[in-house]
């Protein structure tokens, strides 16, 4: 299932720009091949964090009100990767694929959740994943060793 299509990236960088980007063999159209280049790389970058807690892709019919953030995010990838072709890339690009990398990392990790009102499927691959709760330990081991 897909995040984003590539109209929602030519929406989301105006039809010039669209154009200028994708562009490579001089025609004065988007080259729907580097378009769906860069969307299937942020969509895969996109699912290779994920993958970390949950199957994907995400199955945006039951998860609904996942839609827009994976959008976005997706878009802010794919956007990067088309920028890239034509350095240099602006500092609000990169800025917005760092921001998406750090959320998907930190949701990948766990120390966010997904904004989902109902439980997105683990990734059964992965097996039983075990927590540890509790006090900070009192002595490292490496205090241990001074002793």
């Amino acid at each position: 299932m897909a995040y984003i299509s590539n109209a929602d990236i030519q929406e989301r960088l105006g039809a010039a720009t669209y154009v200028q980007l994708a562009d490579d063999d001089g025609d004065g159209q988007a080259d729907v091949g580097v378009v769906d280049e860069a969307r299937l790389g942020a969509e895969g970058e996109v699912n290779s964090f994920l993958a970390r807690r949950f199957q994907v892709p995400i199955d945006l019919a039951v998860h609904a009100d996942l839609s827009n953030v994976l959008k976005s995010i997706t878009l802010d990838l794919a956007e990067y990767r088309l920028r890239g072709r034509r350095p240099p890339v602006s500092a609000d690009a990169v800025r917005r694929r760092d921001q998406a990398s750090d959320w998907l990392a930190r949701v990948a990790d766990g120390r966010i959740e997904l904004p989902s009102a109902t439980s997105v499927a683990g990734n059964a691959a992965r097996g039983a994943i075990a927590s540890v709760s509790g006090e900070d330990r009192l002595l490292t081991r490496d205090e241990l060793s001074d002793l």
